[in-house]
């Protein structure tokens, strides 16, 4: 039976496949956890490789006609390892979240004990939310960040681990602004006889490029998803020692997943080859520099930044100062309406529920991939306190919309 004719496309689908479009090119991309892909990554993600399947490793497959998908996948594996300097490295996780799970099966038996950066002071639902199979299968233990700068206690993190004696320490975030350096976890870690695994889902572009440490000489593991600053497709990935290399292998398959999804690999092999450009490293930094001038104006603007700032992509914003009565879900919904689209966020100690919030996260990478540079950060700024003041004026919103428009036609995503 014949493919439906070309004739004949699934105009639904692809009337909304165009309007999202639409909606990412007319707006302003500030989610810290996306970007905009290269038209290479997104050719692979869509091509012919979807159609194979592909269960185990280069060499040692379950079917047959995998001589090719070898290739790829082995040069996935060749590029990440040298982009991080890694001994070994698993290409194959779908997501983050699966590469973490797949380390602590790996590594960890059910109901051991793992310290992990407590979820609502910027960790991550996989580093141990009672919500999450994290939290489920084994017995995390939280540290915070201080009362008063807001940071990583290193004194409280060492504390907790001579309490606790974990398996395993977890280091990294999901809404944390501030540059973490892996040595201080490393030491810890082999204080008490842990493992450390470092996950940088949002810092591996950053440390690609040189622009935040590279936490790969000190862990014992390094998890990552492959969307977020690196700029690739969705999906993750996962960098190891090769002590445990061969636990870490199986637990991915057939331990987390089935068939992997080739073409996600075939885009990720892209994506490393892009990263390993010298181009990429002054994409990462101008990352951290947008990064500070967005923060740094919207300070002057009445926000209150989380930590008094950021050194990364990222920025967690107080909204308190501004307007007590504004609250992160209110926020989030007039910007959408803007063309500005970010996430409600808490801030560490939230009197707000994470349904609602006192806060909102902002990042960088989109608008730096567009070509935006510091000047930009400021009249964003402008937009966004424009709109957060004017929420109630549905002109006011629609003004600031035209002029969002404006500005990303002067920095189109795709030419």
């Amino acid at each position: 039976m014949p493919f439906p004719s070309d004739s004949k496309p699934d105009s639904q689908v692809e009337t909304l496949i165009e309007k999202e479009r639409t909606r990412q090119t007319t707006g302003l991309q500030l989610i810290a956890s996306e970007n905009f892909t290269s038209p290479a990554v997104m050719r692979a993600t869509g091509s012919v490789l979807t159609n194979k399947y592909s269960e185990g490793y280069p060499g040692k497959r379950y079917y047959g006609g995998n001589a090719v998908v070898d290739e790829i996948e082995a040069l996935a594996i060749d590029r990440v390892k040298q982009l991080f300097g890694a001994d070994h490295a698993n290409v194959q996780p779908h997501s983050g979240a699966s590469a973490n799970m797949a380390v602590y099966q790996a590594m960890l038996k059910p109901g051991d004990v793992v310290l992990g950066l407590s979820l609502d002071h910027g960790g991550h639902l996989t580093h141990g939310s009672p919500v999450n199979a994290s939290g489920i299968f084994y017995d995390f233990r939280s540290y915070k960040v201080g009362v008063n700068d807001e940071r990583i206690d290193f004194d409280e993190v060492r504390r907790l681990a001579h309490e606790h004696r974990p398996r395993m320490i977890v280091a990294g975030t999901t809404s944390y602004p501030r540059r973490i350096e892996p040595e201080p976890f490393k030491k810890i870690a082999d204080e008490v006889g842990a493992y450390m695994m470092f996950d940088i889902a949002h810092l591996a572009g950053l440390v690609a490029g040189g622009a935040h440490p590279n936490p790969v000489p000190f862990a014992d593991v390094v998890t990552f998803t492959t969307h977020k600053t690196l700029r690739g497709p969705r999906g993750g990935c996962i960098l190891s020692t090769k002590q445990h290399a061969q636990a870490i292998d199986k637990a991915v398959f057939p331990g987390q997943q089935g068939g992997p999804l080739e073409h996600a690999v075939a885009a990720k092999a892209v994506a490393f080859f892009e990263a390993l450009q010298p181009e990429f490293r002054e994409y990462a930094h101008q990352i951290v520099k947008n990064a500070a001038a967005l923060a740094e104006a919207l300070a002057i603007r009445g926000f209150r930044l989380v930590s008094g700032g950021t050194d990364t992509h990222m920025m967690v914003v107080d909204l308190r100062p501004f307007d007590a009565n504004l609250t992160g879900k209110e926020a989030q919904a007039v910007l959408d309406m803007a063309g500005i689209t970010l996430n409600k966020n808490t801030v560490p100690n939230d009197p707000r529920s994470p349904f609602v919030t006192s806060g909102v996260r902002i990042g960088t990478p989109s608008v730096t991939t567009q070509g935006m540079r510091e000047g930009e950060m400021s009249t964003i700024a402008d937009f966004i306190v424009t709109t957060l003041k004017g929420r109630n004026d549905p002109a006011i919103v629609a003004d600031v919309r035209a002029k969002v428009a404006a500005l990303c036609a002067a920095f189109p995503a795709y030419r």
